[in-house]
């Protein structure tokens, strides 16, 4: 009998869900949308002020983990945390509770490894720094499609390296990111809303 997501360890986790990338698929367009019309059916107009297509499969031609990423920034997020909690975990998607920086949950994970579509779904207060980065680095690959060249090579390295260890895939593209990011923050005007 497979264990519950919850009482697996760090490695138990990287040898379940391993790294797996993917060439871009026109259709994540399409299933990120489908699925901002269902978080705005569960969470409401009131608690959410934007949703974001982010991370690689957000950008044409990227190679990626065929997990779709997307961004809400979310009003009064201290008033509305336990109600979130509470309606996302209803609705089949798991809290991911190691994330102190801001709310994450997840879908198309069970305990007998990756089943359907997978989603990221990370949340963040009204304003928050994060956001504007996240957008920053997504809009600089789109208009530069050397650089997300670049991060794909990078990415495919790495996920050899790191197949079973989803923490140091992701932590080690951090320099990559954080260089990108102050780039693209020289150069593009991201619309605050």
């Amino acid at each position: 009998m497979p264990k519950d997501l919850d009482t697996l360890n760090r490695e138990e986790l990287g040898r379940l869900f391993p790294i797996i990338l993917s060439e871009h698929r026109a259709e994540w367009k399409e299933l990120f949308s489908e699925e901002k019309k269902g978080l705005i059916r569960l969470l409401t107009k009131e608690m959410v002020i934007r949703i974001e297509h982010i991370g690689s499969t957000a950008v044409p031609g990227l190679l990626a983990k065929p997990t779709i990423d997307i961004l809400l920034e979310i009003r009064d997020y201290i008033i509305h945390q336990n109600e979130i909690k509470e309606i996302m975990s209803s609705s089949g998607y798991i809290h991911m509770k190691e994330q102190i920086n801001h709310m994450m949950f997840v879908k198309g994970y069970t305990p007998e490894g990756f089943k359907g579509q997978c989603y990221h779904i990370h949340m963040e207060p009204e304003g928050a720094e994060g956001i504007w980065d996240r957008l920053y680095f997504r809009d600089y690959l789109i208009s530069n499609p050397k650089v997300a060249e670049e991060y794909g090579a990078l990415k495919k390295v790495l996920a050899k390296r790191y197949e079973f260890d989803r923490d140091g895939y992701t932590d080690t593209k951090t320099d990559f990111i954080k260089k990108v990011t102050m780039e693209a923050k020289m150069v593009i005007k991201i619309k605050h809303i």
